[in-house]
Order: structure tokens, then C-alpha cells, then sequence
């Protein structure tokens, strides 16, 4: 059985400082994204908010059966969470640096231009279980903030990372990034987004790939680069 990287049987709250441990302080974040969540989807009156539409949301049926690629998002953030925090720090890092930088921008842009979707059917078309599930999500998740969608930042980051986890097989990126893709469109066959808010997502999602992969990289190039530059004591310059 593959060991953790970490021995997380030793952590106590007083050891969070600790190099070992310290990734762990990403968690913190939750409960602030949590929150922020509750407050624009609760306290953003629907009056203030703008109509988030185009002419292909018209074309685009509700189907159910998409709603399994929707609630396996669920699955599949906190399934990569913890097998990143197990086997692979850094990538845990990443994933989670570019949950931040996607949330961050999301809530920002959910209080500077509050956005609702109308798109929803007043009556489900059939009644089964996908259908119930739906209104039951419908039930507890208001339709506004919803430009950009989280649900599709999200996905672009978790394939991200997973694409480049060297110890990952082919087999399994292929899958993620499938799962990433089908999940991008359900939440428009679902009902849940417009497709204007899928396109809003993909330049949030690579501004998170700027700052959590494409800076640090440059930075890191910089100072080796630096580094060789620099004379070594003792020899002629």
C-alpha cells in the first residue's frame, strides 16, 4: 500500500509551523471561501443583479443526465484535495494556489457585478432521480453569482494539476481531463450557468495558471540565471 508523504499521525495545532506541516494552513482558506459564498449568494438583493444570457443558452436543452458530470465535481475537487495532501505536496500547493486566485477573482467580480441566471425550468420535465436531484441543488443554491463559474475554474485547475503530476498515468490525466470537459458542459445542460459564463471562467482560470505556475517558474529561472552570473570568491572577474 502507497505510504502518505507525510506522517500526518504526529500532527497537533502546535506543529502547523513546522516545514512538514505548514501546507496545511491552506485548509485555512475554506472556511473563507465558505463564507464569502454564503454572503454574495445571500445578501446581494436579485434586484441589483445582471441577467447573464446569450442566444445559445436558448438552443441548449435541459438534460438531466448531465447532472452526474455536475455533482462528480464534487468528487473529483476533493478527491484530487486529499490525494495531493497525501502523496504529492506540492501539487496540493498548486491546486490550491489556484483555488485562490480563481476564488478571489470570482467573489470580487460577484460583488463588483452581481449576476443572476433565469434559465432554470419552473417544472422539472420528468420525474426521476437526476431530475429531483437537480431541484433539490436548485433548492439550496440561488442562481445568482454565477459569472464566472466556479464550477468550470475549478475544473481547469484540478486537470491542470493533474496533467502535470509526473507519477500520474496517461490512462488517468485522460480521464480527468474528460471528466474536466463534461463537467464544463454540464453546467449549461443542467441549467445552472449560462454558456457566457463558461467563457468568463477561462480567463480566470489562466490568470491562476500565470501566478501558480508561470511566475514562479520565471522567478525561479531568474535567480538560477542570477546565480550563475554571480562570481564565484577567489576567482577573477
Amino acid at each position: 500500500m502507497k505510504q502518505p508523504v507525510v506522517d500526518y499521525r504526529a500532527f497537533r495545532l502546535s506543529r502547523l509551523g513546522e516545514p512538514r506541516f505548514s501546507h496545511l494552513k491552506l485548509l485555512g482558506g475554506w472556511p473563507v471561501y465558505l463564507a464569502l459564498y454564503f454572503l454574495t449568494e445571500n445578501l446581494i438583493p436579485v434586484e441589483r443583479c445582471h441577467v447573464i444570457h446569450c442566444r445559445l443558452d436558448d438552443v441548449i436543452p435541459f438534460n438531466e443526465y448531465f447532472a452526474v458530470f455536475y455533482c462528480f465535481w464534487y468528487v473529483l475537487l476533493l478527491g484530487s484535495l486529499l490525494y495531493f495532501l497525501l502523496y504529492d505536496v506540492e501539487s496540493f500547493r498548486r491546486l490550491q494556489g489556484f483555488i485562490m486566485v480563481t476564488q478571489a477573482v470570482a467573489m470580487l467580480v460577484y460583488i463588483l457585478y452581481p449576476s443572476v441566471q433565469l434559465m432554470r425550468p419552473a417544472v422539472m420535465p420528468r420525474d426521476n432521480l437526476l431530475c429531483r436531484a437537480m431541484a433539490f441543488i436548485y433548492a439550496y443554491d440561488t442562481p445568482t453569482g454565477v459569472c464566472p463559474s466556479l464550477h468550470v475554474a475549478y475544473s481547469l485547475g484540478i486537470a491542470s494539476v493533474w496533467c502535470k503530476h509526473r507519477r500520474a498515468p496517461r490512462l488517468w490525466k485522460a480521464f480527468v481531463v474528460f471528466s474536466a470537459v463534461m463537467i464544463c458542459l454540464s453546467v449549461a445542460f443542467v441549467k445552472q450557468h449560462s454558456v457566457v459564463d463558461i467563457l468568463a471562467a477561462l480567463p480566470v482560470g489562466l490568470l491562476a495558471e500565470l501566478v501558480v505556475y508561470v511566475l514562479p517558474e520565471a522567478l525561479r529561472r531568474r535567480e538560477k540565471l542570477r546565480g550563475r552570473k554571480t562570481p564565484q570568491p577567489g576567482r577573477a572577474v
